[in-house]
């Protein structure tokens, strides 16, 4: 994913800043507690495509 595109991104829902998960390919909201997926370098920021993070990641963050 583009580093210029990751510094202008923000969330759908709260306009809070995201992190990359490279690993997971997801763009992640930590306020919203949101997982956006990244398909084929192009971010799904649609809330209805996102998946709600578990306690385990926001525990680990």
């Amino acid at each position: 994913m583009d580093a210029r595109l990751l510094d202008v991104l923000v969330c759908p829902l709260c306009k809070g800043p995201l992190v990359y998960n490279k690993t997971a390919q997801e763009l992640i909201c930590y306020g919203d507690k949101m997982a956006f997926p990244v398909r084929d370098d192009i971010p799904i920021m649609w809330a209805e495509q996102a998946r709600t993070l578990t306690t385990e990641e926001i525990d680990a963050r």
